[in-house]
This record gives C-alpha cells, sequence and structure tokens, in this order.
C-alpha cells in the first residue's frame, strides 16, 4: 500500500511522521521501537552522487529487511555499526 506521497506503508517511519525525538536510536522500521544497532546507509543514485549519504537506523531484527528494500530498488547499500560514520556511499557492482 502507497501512502498520500508516494511513501509505502511498509517503509520506514521517520521522526518527523512520528513527532518522537529520542537520544537512544531506534530502528527506523515502521512501527519498531527497539534500539538500533545498524545504521543502513544509501542513496539514490538517479538524484544524487556518492557524496550523498541517507541513513535508516536498524535492529538485529530489521537489518536484513531494510538492506533489502533498498537494494531491490538498485540503489546503493551500505551498511555499518550505529556507531560509524560514512562519507560516501559508492555505486553498487555491475
Amino acid at each position: 500500500m502507497t501512502l498520500a506521497g508516494g511513501t509505502p506503508s511498509d517503509a520506514p517511519a521517520s521522526s518527523s511522521q512520528t513527532g518522537v525525538e529520542s537520544s537512544t536510536p531506534t530502528c527506523s522500521r515502521a512501527g519498531c521501537t527497539e534500539p538500533a544497532d545498524w545504521n543502513v546507509n544509501w542513496r539514490n543514485p538517479r538524484i544524487h552522487g556518492p557524496e550523498r549519504v541517507k541513513v535508516w537506523l536498524a535492529c538485529a531484527e530489521h537489518r536484513e529487511y531494510l538492506e533489502g528494500y533498498l537494494s531491490s530498488r538498485g540503489f546503493p547499500v551500505l551498511v555499518t555499526d550505529v556507531s560509524e560514520t560514512v562519507e560516501r556511499v559508492p555505486d553498487v557492482a555491475q
């Protein structure tokens, strides 16, 4: 199902959508309130270069789901520990 604005209903909810801000990072999967263990770093190569990095947070249970959601759409994805910051997400190997 797609929400108004073209966002799939199973896509992660952002803090601006939920209105909740927390000092403990939580998983970006819609409805999940577990602490985040992973950064799912990604970008849309059709509109951004490798230096543009978007980050979804993932708990252990949802890491593979979020990574698969993005990579199935052809987006470059790089998963790192939640404490790591990346400067670039390279293109997907063809």
